[in-house]
């Protein structure tokens, strides 16, 4: 599966899973501060708010998510490739070079007549 792929899965899974508990959640919290509605916009309905408590679940999760784990795993990456160039002197970086050529060639992902004699 491509990083792509199973960040939809998770998504889907609390979209389907988790979402529909909005509702319980938003009721309780209701409950907890002894308001029946939390407004009057639609009557009966108990309030335009009320129709969106597993959008705000999930808009929440989603914001969360993509800033905390997408985003934050590009900063890191870009973080450690910055350093590398940035701070570590020749010696070092070609040391690194080699680890990762020989962790690439073991795991196959790397051909060997690619490969570079340093």
């Amino acid at each position: 599966m491509s990083e792509m792929q199973i960040h939809a899965l998770i998504l889907s899974l609390f979209t389907s899973l988790v979402s529909p508990f909005g509702g319980f959640f938003a009721s309780g919290f209701k409950r907890a501060i002894k308001v029946k509605d939390f407004a009057a916009i639609i009557p009966g309905h108990g309030g335009i708010t009320d129709r969106m408590d597993c959008q705000v679940l999930t808009g929440t999760f989603v914001y969360v998510y993509v800033h905390q784990i997408v985003n934050g795993r590009i900063n890191f990456i870009h973080g450690v490739t910055r350093f590398i160039m940035n701070e570590m002197d020749p010696t070092q970086q070609l040391l690194v070079f080699k680890e990762l050529q020989s962790f690439l060639l073991g795991r196959g992902l790397l051909n060997s007549t690619l490969a570079v004699e340093a």
